[in-house]
């Protein structure tokens, strides 16, 4: 009996803080008169997560290695031979954990990969959304790695994390320890969290209460734009109870997150013209008009120096947060002031308002501009265009169609001549002020109440299997197409598990490796839990 309770000590630490762990510990230390020890009085996802943290830090290598073997694969939406190739290893990967797998192609992408797992007396389906596809690399912006050469540091480069080679069997990881390659964070780290959970649960002998489905598509980082028209004739696929977005960061304090909206977005081209092709400054300045400065002036007028956005109508049809939801923004930790020093900002846009309050608004934001040269390569010329790309974030009741022509009547409010291509020569002979506005297409907000019961049963259970009550948020800043599923009647909520400071979308992406062992345990506590 001993050394049952001692076992079952050394899951519980391993799992809980401090504060919790107490608490837990007391309650199972009582013996009972037939069974050594009360492990019923623990929750059952807490026990869940402890059993699937012991297998974890015998099984951490082939773990690693997997999901180090999927990484190295390129996986840009675009590149159509390599996306394919990161879709075979997905249906490899389930195949292996008994999934059911269907293909649905989407010519010259990767194609949608949706895995069904039956659970024999199951009378609920949760469904998993997580994307294999990453955003487009520049590898001369990568600090000591490459995207699709996994790398391992002892921290953040931020922080001085040192280049270390992976370990051999057997040497434990170190929780604070960064995992660099593209996808790392966003989202190849989570569908290996939940695979990895199954193999834990099965070898300690631990069963799954629900039906599981994974969805996972190779173009959401190109704005998943055959994924509605892919899903909807296989309807029959989609049928579940929950549908678990895996995609975001957890909270900036570490704190477990369980989110309940996603923003929208819709990307957007700007180019904006000068002389048929660059003219020499000296000669020609003070004379040729300059589309840079054009365009800047053009972008200036949509933005006050606060971040507040110009464009008329643009907040018009906003639902402001309800009082739950207010409550709930109220009770998130206010970690603003953390993020302006990691982010070395010494103001903030929002007129001194809260991150988590301007999450709740559309947003406009430069992705990126182009025109001329710079650096060493710098000339003294006059463009011959400027082109910008912009993003814009939307919330419910915004659409993409309907933000994008309350900003294509902004441009030509400031006297352009807008169109959808290049301009003729007979358009740039008449019009001063030429704007080739193109949209690259974007999704609508989607949102589930958060007083549902499979919601209030989903926080329960996540709040059980990481030790610790998560933070609730009404929508995460971020997009996902989350909408499909919305329309379709899925409750839709995310529980994201990796680090917030993983550099998603940008070079030096990476995974905290503590975050990704607790996502584990807290997916492995959700399959086996998880009732309503």
């Amino acid at each position: 009996m001993t050394r049952i309770v001692v076992a079952f000590f050394f899951l519980v630490a391993a799992v809980y803080p401090a504060s919790a762990r107490t608490s837990i510990l007391k309650k199972t230390a009582k013996p009972s008169h037939s069974s050594g020890v009360q492990a019923a009085s623990v929750p059952q996802p807490a026990r869940v997560a402890a059993a699937v943290h012991s297998w974890r830090l015998a099984h951490e290598d082939a773990v690693m290695k997997e999901l180090v073997a999927w990484l190295s694969i390129p996986n840009t939406a675009n590149d159509a031979a390599n996306i394919g190739h990161n879709a075979t290893m997905l249906v490899a990967m389930l195949h292996q954990r008994g999934f059911e797998t269907r293909v649905l192609p989407i010519p010259g992408r990767g194609p949608v990969v949706i895995g069904s797992l039956k659970v024999p007396g199951a009378t609920r389906t949760v469904i998993f959304y997580a994307h294999y596809d990453g955003q487009p690399v520049d590898p001369a912006r990568w600090h000591g790695t490459k995207p699709f050469v996994p790398a391992l540091r002892t921290n953040t480069i931020d922080a001085g994390g040192r280049l270390i080679p992976f370990p051999p069997p057997g040497t434990p990881y170190q929780d604070d320890w960064r995992l660099y390659a593209r996808s790392s964070g966003d989202d190849k780290s989570p569908i290996i969290a939940l695979l990895a959970a199954i193999d834990a649960m099965r070898a300690e002998k631990i069963p799954l209460a629900v039906n599981v489905k994974l969805i996972s598509e190779g173009e959401e980082e190109a704005g998943s734009t055959h994924l509605e028209q892919t899903l909807m004739p296989h309807r029959d696929l989609l049928h579940g109870d929950l549908l678990i977005s895996a995609d975001g960061p957890v909270d900036q304090g570490g704190k477990p997150l369980v989110y309940f909206g996603n923003r929208g977005v819709m990307g957007v081209n700007i180019t904006v013209y000068g002389p048929l092709h660059p003219l020499h400054s000296g000669h020609y300045g003070n004379w040729a008009p300059n589309p840079a400065m054009h365009l800047s002036q053009l972008l200036a007028s949509m933005e006050d120096k606060d971040g507040h956005v110009l464009i008329a109508h643009f907040y018009d049809g906003r639902v402001p947060p309800d009082p739950a939801e207010i409550k709930a923004i109220g009770a998130a930790p206010d970690n603003d002031a953390r993020l302006k020093k990691d982010f070395g900002l010494a103001s903030t846009d929002g007129n001194g308002r809260k991150l988590l309050d301007l999450l709740t608004e559309p947003s406009l934001n430069i992705d990126g501009l182009q025109s001329g040269w710079t650096g060493a390569q710098s000339k003294t010329i006059i463009p011959d265009s400027a082109t910008a790309s912009l993003d814009m974030r939307l919330v419910k009741n915004i659409t993409p169609k309907m933000q994008f022509a309350r900003l294509v009547a902004h441009i030509r409010k400031q006297g352009y001549y807008v169109i959808g291509r290049e301009p003729t020569m007979a358009e740039r002979l008449r019009y001063p002020l030429i704007a080739t506005v193109t949209n690259d297409g974007g999704y609508p907000a989607a949102g589930t109440p958060m007083n549902l019961p499979v919601s209030q049963a989903l926080v329960r259970v996540v709040d059980q299997s990481a030790g610790e009550p998560a933070v609730i948020l009404p929508i995460l800043g971020g997009s996902a197409p989350m909408y499909i599923f919305e329309n379709i009647g899925l409750p839709v909520v995310g529980v994201p598990i990796v680090n917030f400071d993983d550099n998603q979308h940008s070079p030096d992406e990476n995974l905290r490796l503590g975050h990704f062992w607790r996502g584990m345990e807290i997916y492995a506590g959700i399959i086996s839990s998880l009732k309503w």
